[in-house]
């Protein structure tokens, strides 16, 4: 094989894997879906712009790149949705995240080319384009959800407690945030709400932005309880209380279905580490005996 035919196949091989993949992100793309008026944030629209939004028009040549990636792959929507539900750390943002994507993309098929020395080995690119979402982000976005679910009951409490006292809810989430001796994600996530408030967003967009903030059920429905207690004037108290149990009662049922399964999982490390392991131990003597000794009979 010649060196054009060699990299010829190369970009062949890279351009016909990430066409597949893009082909596949849009094949598998969810297609527009009623929301309810908890997740519309329709009317919010023009009051944020995407950063990718801010890239067109640019005449430089890397924000060229990055639209291109980011629009032919249709990765734009996705990239801003993980970046809001890592609760938008100040040490990276959708850009940042669409370069690691690509560095990825690039390296892997590079140390599978070193390693086998196979123009084929750049199928790998899309590969690395999803480990980043597959093995650091998801991972991050897991954890700060299930840090926000583990305090969200007593927070509800604390919320039910105060308001029955008298206090408006907003000043009751505000007051909690104030006297949490350790800032949760949680009470950073209330904090932001209530600082979209001060900022001019109405409530109810705060609230909303705040459920769409954690991607989370149990938030969704909290929000839910609040807005329609706002809009219909019915007692907030009763049904933050009763709520509160809901969520311990499942946190509940939860732990014992995973306690349940516990055995059957712990099937698979025995089959493969300990029996493996006992059954060379009881053999073992037998077999040297047979080998040195010869056979009994």
């Amino acid at each position: 094989m010649d060196a054009f035919t060699k990299y010829f196949l190369m970009g062949l091989s890279f351009l016909g894997s990430f066409a597949a993949f893009a082909a596949v992100q849009r094949l598998l793309a969810p297609g527009a879906e009623d929301r309810s008026a908890i997740g519309d944030i329709s009317d919010m629209e023009g009051k944020e712009v995407s950063v990718f939004t801010k890239l067109e028009g640019s005449k430089n040549f890397r924000d060229k790149i990055d639209l291109f990636f980011a629009k032919s792959l249709g990765m734009e929507k996705k990239l801003e949705e993980r970046y809001t539900l890592l609760g938008r750390p100040s040490n990276t943002d959708p850009l940042k995240m669409l370069h690691a994507k690509l560095i990825v993309a690039l390296v892997l098929p590079v140390v599978f080319y070193l390693l086998s020395d196979s123009p084929f080995a750049l199928i790998f690119a899309p590969l690395g384009f999803i480990l980043p979402d597959a093995g650091y982000y998801s991972r991050k976005i897991q954890a700060r959800q299930d840090d926000i679910i583990h305090n969200f009951p007593t927070f509800v409490d604390l919320a039910a407690l105060m308001i029955e006292s008298g206090l408006d809810y907003m000043t009751a989430f505000d007051r909690i945030v104030k006297i949490a001796p350790v800032k949760t994600n949680l009470e950073i996530e209330m904090e932001r709400t209530i600082n979209e408030v001060q900022l001019g967003y109405s409530r109810r967009d705060a609230l909303r932005r705040l459920s769409l903030r954690t991607g989370l059920q149990e938030v969704r429905s909290f929000v839910g309880l609040v807005i329609q207690s706002d809009e219909l004037g019915t007692s907030l108290v009763e049904l933050l209380r009763n709520y509160s149990t809901d969520m311990r009662f499942r946190r509940l049922n939860k732990a014992e279905k995973l306690a349940a399964q516990a055995s059957t999982k712990m099937l698979i490390p025995l089959f493969i580490f300990i029996f493996p392991t006992v059954f060379i131990l009881m053999l073992s003597p037998m077999i040297a005996d047979l080998m040195m000794g010869g056979m009994p009979f």
